[in-house]
């Protein structure tokens, strides 16, 4: 059994504490004697409560030392040892026998046997223990295997985790020991879980956080207990919510402040005892009168449990009573339970009582009071470290009198520990003198003062240095931020400088590289003539580049740039000829739908020719459609298709590999610098002329020159107008010389497609309108001399501007939203004033043009425009045109072209006409309008329309036929009396209505797959045998917004009506009620139900003229 160790040197500490007291006690009796030189009554409570402490400390200890001797497990001793006892002689005897059994590992305590008392009694102890060492070798001894023996069993009983423990504490002793089940279980191993095992915390949805406007989600009340700041933290709080308690819980309330001076009497408690210990001197008496004192019980013995037998178990916590005199009052009778701790270090001297002391001191008017007992104290108690505290103090004094703080109360210690600090260091900074004052939110805002500084006793000085200091660095800042500024703009124009001898440099080989490009141009241009009857005999390959080269501030304004420039899919119909390869450069990304859709329009090719489905072929090896990877490189800056090529050197290359050895050569969009840089690099020819002069005689006024150079009929016009004047100036020649036109168009010199026009209706709004007519027709032929017009022209001058300011209204709204800014536009870059035709009944044609690079003029189809959303927008064609005379129109068109040759210009072009009844001769006029040199998007659909029919078209006449559809053989038995009527040969005149403008918004919802099979359940297809109906092209794989429809018929007025039944059908079928989306359908719905109206017209009138 083992016992709860106790430290012997308990008793010790005891009397070494009583001894500290006792000493303090007569040294606190000796000061007293010595100071006052009387007597005087002494208070014995504290030497009282010594001794009782002493004395109740001293019985705890001898009580709990009687506990251990009586609990320790004792043997009689055996026979032998008693008859060894009796045989050794009491001088054999040391003066102690001391059987220490620690080397045996026991936690038993050491026991110590008087000599003596064996000497006079001849007894042995009961508490003698058998030495198992002793006599080993003597004969009244035990032998070496009881001795052995001894010692195991020893062993077995001082481990009570040994399986003989019971055994031999049962036979030697007859100890029944209790069978203790040791309780503890083995914690079973659990399969480690790897990762996060807290939940994640809600945080705002995204919806919120996208929109604020949304109803934030409730917070649960899990999540509320994370506290505020976590639901602020994660969003579930808005940052901007107010959160403060209404009312506050917390108030505001005045704080008393009591003056410094006034004392509080704290009334004094009875002294405490010297030191921790405490002891009792009962039997001490003193001739004084001592303090009555409270009977104190005595303080129980608790008795302390046995240790457990398992040495798992930390040892049980020992109950004493805590030494604190502080709080003996209180629980100097409880006892606290602690834990066994290690053995205390040596007993040391305990420190007396440490009193705070707190000094405070005033400075006025930046001078200490010396004289004042508060100084004085402070003074003495740091007399030891006085010479930094001066220091310190001359600091303070020299800050609060240089700002004239008339009172500033300071504190002492914080000043004795800042001198402390800045002993050896460098001179205090004025935030740490400021700390040490106790009224600083008063010195503060004395110090904060402006000017309070100028109140010191060197004021007068310091203003003026002040004044000085300020005066110079106004002119030193002055001189510098010139200096700066100097130095800035040199640095401005030095770099500018740089800059501009580099891109001078640049330009200049720009220049030489664009001069070089030119002639190389040229060079091939002039082989390329020569050649072009070889190649056009030989298998070749067309590099199809449909670029539109307009000017940089046009393609700014151009929306879905790329997806314009992709409207000429079908130049991938050059096919038709069978010794022609075409690499077509896509502007836009071609996805595996519209790649498919081509493959199989363009193997229909086959089946054309025989009349037959089942002959389509695959064509795929024929064509190319390259991508530039460069196409989303370059998002925003609206670069044409033959810049972005340019900088694809994959595609450039794979180009050069697909044209290697073979004949090629690129036809161009609206020409620009890069495709010569493109011919240069693929050292190809282009079906094209020079960019300068495509860009040139494609304006409105280059245009003008080319038609007067032509000699063909145009509108009254004047070109090249600049200025306001010249503006005011040509309106008004042109009213005076047309009396009869009622409106005049303005046209900007760099724009296309109808988009820089503006119009404005002179004669209804020109006063003197019906005057001027009485003057012509009194003039007679003479009008058109200027003397005759000169009264009428100063009068129609004057009313111009006004009518101009009020009355002329731009085409396009977007981009000119107002007549100022169209006229800022058209003086910037000139225009041309234009008469409209003077009917209510006009017909734009337009006729494109091919002059081969050997100087032939080939007319490649002329048809009769259709507009939508504008009369002066093509939106598409009617093929072949029947609105004028096929050999006016070509009268016309061969003397544009043989101008257009004169000018060097080769390749596609387009001329646009106008044709009306003249309401004074009733003859029909064909004025020339427009001239664009570049490929036209009708050129390509034209391409597609002789492709899926197999038909050729007749430019001179003006008719488009197809070639008869094969007759199957069919044994027929003729009877002799059957009367056979011939059959009628078939129609092989053919119309078509082409567009590739089809916009409609809704289109993007349905896939192609759809569409196709939704034109097919209404009957919305192409018959290959009868070579009539509708193909499509698509454009945009992206957007899918935008699609070309063709449509091919016996007669324009069916054909017309089935293009506008397609639109319809197609509208209805992918628009909701809800969902109209954006469309340009109707409109073009109604100008074909227009043109079908002219068309009965213009039919039922020769049958009219018959009939009379």
């Amino acid at each position: 059994m083992t016992e709860v160790e106790r430290r012997p040197e308990e008793v010790g500490e005891i009397l070494v504490k009583v001894q500290e007291d006792l000493h303090h006690l007569k040294e606190h009796l000796m000061q007293k004697s010595l100071s006052d030189g009387h007597r005087e009554l002494i208070d014995l409570t504290a030497l009282q409560n010594a001794i009782q402490k002493t004395e109740d400390g001293i019985k705890a200890q001898s009580e709990k030392i009687i506990q251990v001797v009586n609990n320790r497990v004792t043997t009689l001793p055996s026979v032998d040892a008693s008859s060894k006892a009796k045989t050794m002689e009491p001088s054999s005897f040391s003066q102690e026998s001391v059987f220490d059994l620690s080397g045996l590992g026991s936690d038993l305590p050491l026991r110590r046997i008087s000599n003596k008392g064996l000497a006079d009694k001849k007894l042995v102890s009961r508490y003698t223990a058998v030495d198992p060492l002793g006599g080993g070798g003597g004969p009244c001894g035990p032998s070496p295997g009881q001795q052995a023996k001894l010692l195991y069993n020893l062993k077995a009983i001082q481990d009570p985790t040994s399986t003989l423990n019971r055994k031999v504490v049962s036979d030697n002793y007859g100890v029944s020991l209790p069978l203790i089940v040791d309780k503890r279980h083995k914690v079973p191993t659990q399969k480690v879980v790897m990762g996060s095992n807290v939940e994640h915390l809600a945080v705002l949805p995204k919806a919120n956080r996208v929109d604020p406007q949304l109803i934030p989600p409730p917070i649960s009340e899990k999540d509320a207990r994370k506290g505020i700041l976590s639901l602020m933290e994660r969003g579930l709080i808005p940052p901007a919510a107010e959160l403060t308690l209404d009312p506050s819980p917390v108030r505001q309330k005045l704080q008393t402040l009591h003056d410094a001076q006034d004392k509080k009497n704290i009334p004094k408690g009875p002294p405490l005892g010297f030191g921790d210990g405490s002891f009792n001197l009962a039997s001490v008496k003193l001739d004084l009168d001592p303090y009555p004192m409270e009977p104190m019980p005595t303080r129980p013995i608790v008795a302390r449990r046995p240790r457990s037998a398992s040495l798992a178990e930390s040892p049980e916590p020992a109950w004493v009573s805590p030494r604190s005199g502080a709080t003996s009052a209180k629980s100097a009778r409880s006892l606290v339970p602690v834990k066994n701790m290690e053995p205390l270090p040596p007993p040391t001297t305990p420190a007396s009582e440490f009193k705070h002391l707190h000094h405070r001191f005033a400075i006025q008017h930046g001078r200490l009071r010396e004289s004042s007992k508060d100084f004085a104290a402070f003074k003495q108690h740091y007399c030891l470290s006085w010479g930094n505290i001066v220091t310190m103090l001359r600091h303070l004094e020299k800050l609060l009198g240089n700002y004239a703080v008339p009172l500033a109360f300071i504190n002492g210690d914080k000043l004795a520990d800042l001198a402390v600090e800045f002993e050896l260091d460098k001179p205090p900074t004025t935030k740490a003198l400021l700390g040490v004052i106790m009224n600083i939110d008063d010195v503060m805002a004395l110090l904060n003062r402006p000017g309070r500084r100028f109140l010191g006793p060197d004021g007068e000085d310091v203003a003026a240095t002040k004044i000085q200091s300020t005066w110079r660095r106004y002119k030193d800042r002055s001189q510098y931020l010139e200096y700066r500024r100097k130095k800035w703009a040199a640095g401005v124009i030095a770099i500018s400088w740089v800059m501009h001898v580099k891109m001078a440099m640049v330009r200049k080989q720009l220049k030489e590289t664009r001069k070089i490009q030119l002639e190389e141009f040229r060079r091939r241009t002039k082989d390329f003539s020569a050649s072009w009857d070889r190649i056009q005999r030989n298998r070749r390959v067309i590099v199809h580049i449909p670029s539109l080269g307009y000017s940089q501030k046009i393609r700014t304004t151009i929306g879905d740039f790329n997806i314009q420039q992709n409207q000429q899919m079908a130049r991938l119909c050059d096919l038709h000829d069978p010794n022609v390869e075409v690499i077509y450069v896509s502007p836009v990304n071609i996805n595996d739908e519209t790649l498919q859709y081509y493959n199989k329009l363009l193997g229909l090719r086959p089946a054309v020719e025989s009349g037959n489905v089942e002959d389509q072929r695959d064509m795929s090896d024929r064509f190319k459609i390259i991508v530039p990877e460069a196409i989303n490189s370059f998002p925003t800056h609206s670069m044409c298709l033959s810049t972005l090529l340019k900088y694809s050197p994959r595609a450039l290359q794979r180009i050069q590999n697909l044209t290697a050895g073979k004949e090629a050569y690129i036809v161009p969009g609206v020409m620009h610098k890069d495709d010569l840089s493109l011919a240069h690099e693929l050292n190809l020819p282009i079906l094209g002329c020079e960019p300068e002069v495509s860009h040139l005689y494609s304006t409105k006024s280059g245009s003008k020159r080319i038609f007067a150079s032509a000699e063909v009929d145009v509108p009254p016009s004047d070109f090249d107008v600049y200025s306001l004047e010249q503006l005011h100036e040509s309106l008004a020649q042109l009213v005076t010389d047309n009396l009869d036109v009622k409106r005049y168009l303005f046209k900007l010199d760099d724009e296309f497609d109808g988009r820089g026009i503006a119009y404005c209706d002179i004669t209804p709004h020109l006063r003197c309108h019906s005057w001027a007519k009485k003057e012509a027709a009194r003039y007679g032929e003479k009008w058109a001399k200027k003397w005759a017009q000169e009264p009428a022209y100063i009068k129609i001058r004057a009313e111009v501007p006004d009518i101009l300011a009020n009355n002329a209204t731009p085409i396009n709204k977007k981009l000119y939203s107002s007549w100022p800014k169209f006229l800022e536009a058209f003086l910037s870059q000139g225009g041309v004033i234009e008469a409209c035709p003077p009917s209510d009944s006009v017909t734009a044609i337009t006729v494109n043009i091919l002059i081969t690079p050997d100087g032939k003029v080939t007319l490649v189809s002329s048809g009769d425009q259709i507009h939508a959303h504008s009369p002066f927008t093509c939106w598409g064609l009617s093929v072949p045109q029947s609105s004028v005379d096929p050999g006016q129109l070509n009268r016309a068109c061969a003397k544009v072209a043989k101008s257009c040759l004169q000018r060097s210009v080769m390749g596609y072009f387009a001329v646009d006409f106008v044709t009306f009844i003249d309401p004074n001769t009733r003859d029909q006029k064909l004025w020339a309008v427009d001239l664009n040199l570049w490929y036209d998007d009708t050129v390509s659909t034209t391409g597609l329309m002789l492709y899926v029919s197999g038909g050729t078209l007749n430019n001179k006449t003006c008719e488009f036929h197809v070639p008869p559809p094969k007759k199957e053989r069919k044994k027929s038995i003729r009877r002799r009396y059957e009367d056979l009527e011939p059959e009628e040969p078939p129609n092989t005149s053919r119309y078509a209505v082409m567009s590739t403008r089809l916009l409609h918004t809704n289109l993007a919802v349905v896939h192609y797959s759809v569409f196709f099979q939704m034109c097919r359940a209404h009957g919305i297809g192409f018959d290959i045998k009868e070579k009539q109906g509708t193909a499509f092209t698509l454009i945009d794989s992206y957007k899918r917004e935008g699609i070309g429809m063709l449509t091919v018929g016996e007669e324009l007025q069916g054909t017309l009506a089935s293009f506008a039944r397609n639109l319809s059908v197609i509208h209805q079928e992918i628009s909701a009620p809800n969902m109209q989306g954006q469309s340009n359908f109707q409109a073009a719905i109604e100008d074909i139900e227009g043109i079908l109206g002219t068309t009965i017209q213009n039919m039922d009138r020769p049958e009219d003229e018959e009939a009379k």
